[in-house]
Parts: structure tokens; C-alpha cells; sequence
């Protein structure tokens, strides 16, 4: 028999069932990650336990996802894992009052964007205060798809005139020329995740209308070349593979009253053996200049499927331990 017990009351039985998705198997992942027992009837939830800090510590973890649910997060299956993960490990409890405590949300005109980790909260902190936020980490991150919020918010507060998105096209060697059709359909396989993203967070009406008029501009990184970009919010994508040649090009076309995010996963370099990737070199370079800062994801943010987080983790484990001696981001040839 549980020697504590503690019943907690929600406005209604629709919103205690999104915050562990309606899904009964949720809730018992929960209970063999908290070492409680749940019961679950209309707008409550019972926790049992074996004493009052265990049946406690389980009820603050719904009270911080009633906290993320209120700022407008959208709880899913995943995120309810992952945050149970967060919170249930060393510290955890703490991470989670980090996480949802002073909300950050960034409206578009198509939805509203709640970050989902304290990586991603971070990095929206960043984006917000500095100038120019280098954003660097594995893949399903967030790290783009945020940036691309931040812009096209900034842009429909008017706090810049354009939102700029370039990334290097590595496969095309910068040159394009030998791809057939126009320019636009030689370039768009590179640019398609940066489309992909723009359209989620825009409507179709807006998102033709702005670009016709130039106001966002979709560009390879050649492109950018003997440019200033003033009034402007300017991504770089995919900056693992530019040379630093090119991000010195990229950094110096800063122009007044714009800011810039360079993101990119050092562990998928395409660049040639013999070419150093500017994303290694920047960070530190520029490390000590105010109004620029650096932001590290690590796999504990990513958003995509739940096995994403633990392929990243089984490639990190088999470069920690010698498995993979090729360079990071390079074939073997």
C-alpha cells in the first residue's frame, strides 16, 4: 500500500489529457520513471507513493507541463518522453522551472512558436539580445526552423525591412553552371529547406506576396557577395560548409540595423578534405567580441523522431570511443 498520496485538480478533463497526449501509456512511463502510481478520472489526477517527496516530485512535473501548456506549447507524445527524461534525471526538476519559467514565444502570422528544451529557450534568448548568434548542433534541433521564426517576426513587427536566407550550395561547388534550367531551378535543390520552413510559418497569400517584392530573398551564398545588408534579418544555413574565407564574406556584409544567425552541425561537413570549415573557425575567432554569442546544441534537443536523439547519441558514443576515425563530416573515399 502507497504511504502517501496527493490528488491534483485541473480546470477541466480536456486539458488534463493533453498534457500526457490522452495516451494511458504516457502516463505509465511516467509512473515507472517517478516510482509513483497515477489514477485518472474527469478533470483529476491521483498520485500515489511510497512518501509525501516522491508523490511531490511527480506533481510538480505536471505542474510544469500545465506551465508549457499555458505559454502555448503543443504537447506531443515525444515531448511528453522527452521532458519526463529532463526532468527525471540529475537536476532535472530545476531544468524544467528553467525551461517554462519567463516564457518565450514567437508569434507568426501562421502559429504561434513555444520553444520545446532549455537548448531551444537558450537560443531564442540569444537571438533576441545579440546581434549576430552562431547556432551549432545536430540535426532536428530546431536550430533553422527557430531562426526563421525570429526573422520573420522581426519582419512583421517592423523591427527590420527583410529577411534575407542564404546557404552555401557545397555540391553545385558555388559554380551551378553545369545543372540544367534557369537559375532558379538550378539553385532551388539547395534552398528547399529554407522554402519548407518559410511556408510553415507563413501563408501561401504572404509568403508569394513578400518574396515577390523582394522583401524575403532566398539566395545561394555566392550571392551575397560585395552586398550590405542593412535594415535586415540575414540567416546563414548549413554553415558547416562554407571555407572561412566565405563566412569572413558572409559576417563582413553586416550593414547597420541587422542582425545575422549562422547555423550549422560541424558533424556533417561536405567541404573537401583539404578545405577547413569557417563554422570551426569563427566561434573562435569571434568568441570575445560583445554582441556576438555562440550557442551549442546538444542531442538532448532534438525535436524530430525520438530514435534522432539516439542515432546522434550511438554516433558520438562510436567517435568518443575511436570507432570512426575518418574526420567528422568526411567519407571515407
Amino acid at each position: 500500500m502507497p504511504s502517501a498520496s496527493k490528488t491534483v485538480q485541473f480546470p477541466n478533463a480536456r486539458q488534463l489529457a493533453q498534457l500526457y497526449c490522452n495516451n494511458e501509456a504516457n502516463l505509465t512511463f511516467a509512473e515507472q520513471k517517478l516510482g509513483v502510481r497515477f489514477v485518472t478520472r474527469d478533470d483529476w489526477l491521483k498520485i500515489d507513493g511510497p512518501d509525501d517527496a516522491t508523490v511531490a516530485r511527480a506533481a510538480e512535473f505536471f505542474e510544469r507541463l500545465n506551465e508549457g501548456r499555458a505559454q502555448g506549447m503543443a504537447m506531443r507524445s515525444a515531448d511528453f518522453r522527452r521532458l519526463l527524461e529532463t526532468f527525471a534525471a540529475d537536476g532535472g526538476p530545476d531544468r524544467l522551472r528553467a525551461l517554462f519559467s519567463e516564457p518565450v514565444q514567437i508569434g507568426t502570422a501562421k502559429k504561434t512558436i513555444v520553444p520545446k528544451t532549455i537548448g531551444q529557450k537558450l537560443y531564442l534568448q540569444a537571438i533576441q539580445r545579440n546581434t549576430v548568434v552562431f547556432g551549432i548542433g545536430p540535426a532536428g534541433t530546431g536550430k533553422t526552423y527557430l531562426a526563421m521564426a525570429a526573422a520573420i517576426t522581426a519582419l512583421m513587427k517592423n523591427q527590420v525591412q527583410r529577411v534575407i536566407l542564404t546557404r552555401p550550395a557545397v555540391e553545385a561547388g558555388e559554380t551551378l553552371g553545369f545543372l540544367p534550367g534557369d537559375l532558379r531551378e538550378k539553385i532551388l535543390p539547395y534552398l528547399r529547406p529554407l522554402y519548407d520552413a518559410m511556408h510553415d510559418l507563413l501563408s501561401p497569400e504572404d509568403t508569394t506576396t513578400l518574396a515577390e517584392k523582394g522583401i524575403i530573398e532566398i539566395a545561394p551564398l555566392a550571392y551575397m557577395r560585395g552586398r550590405t545588408l542593412a535594415n535586415s534579418f540575414i540567416i546563414l544555413d548549413e554553415a558547416q560548409n562554407t571555407t572561412p574565407e566565405q563566412m569572413m564574406m558572409f559576417l563582413t556584409r553586416l550593414g547597420d540595423e541587422s542582425r545575422m544567425v549562422i547555423t550549422g552541425d560541424v558533424t556533417q561537413i561536405d567541404l573537401p578534405r583539404s578545405k577547413p570549415s569557417g563554422l570551426l573557425q569563427a566561434p573562435r575567432i569571434l568568441r570575445n567580441i560583445p554582441g556576438i554569442e555562440v550557442h551549442h546544441f546538444t542531442a538532448t534537443d532534438v525535436v524530430r523522431h525520438a530514435l534522432v536523439q539516439k542515432i546522434i547519441d550511438a554516433y558520438e558514443h562510436a567517435k568518443a570511443s575511436g570507432e570512426d576515425a575518418q574526420r567528422p563530416g568526411h567519407p571515407t573515399p
